[in-house]
């Protein structure tokens, strides 16, 4: 059964089960009755703003009136995906820049210093002391 024959015999089910005639469940959308009986025949799909009165009027969930449920075998478990290096990378930066031991010497930094910060921190004395060279043949060539 595809997805628009599944809503409309629940919402013919529903309105039956609630004894309301298309009539009223169509005044009560604000539309005419054959709108709302194509609904129930999914020659018209509601819209989404319908979809929300709907489920208001019969008191459930838009999930529970989309059959949108979602059967989970409970034997068997997932594990999350590892993290990404990236993703790992931005933890650590964003640790660094929120961590309250640095915020008086990030605080007049832009964001390029301190990501210049950030690894450089991370770094060896002997790959700073390179860096420290490269910069300042960097800063002469201005």
């Amino acid at each position: 059964m595809n997805e628009g024959n599944r809503l409309a015999t629940k919402l013919k089910e529903l309105r039956k089960a609630h004894s309301y005639t298309q009539d009223y469940v169509a005044e009560t959308l604000g539309i005419v009755r054959q709108t709302y009986s194509h609904y129930e025949t999914g020659k018209r799909t509601p819209s989404s703003e319908m979809l929300y009165k709907l489920a208001g009027l019969y008191e459930i969930s838009i999930d529970d009136l989309m059959y949108l449920v979602i059967s989970l075998d409970r034997n068997t478990y997932f594990d999350a995906p590892a993290p990404s290096e990236e993703s790992v990378e931005i933890e650590k930066y964003l640790e660094f820049t929120n961590s309250p031991s640095n915020v008086n010497k990030l605080k007049h930094l832009n964001n390029l210093e301190k990501e210049l910060l950030f690894y450089f921190e991370r770094i060896s004395i002997e790959d700073k002391k390179e860096i420290i060279e490269f910069t300042k043949i960097k800063a002469r060539k201005k």
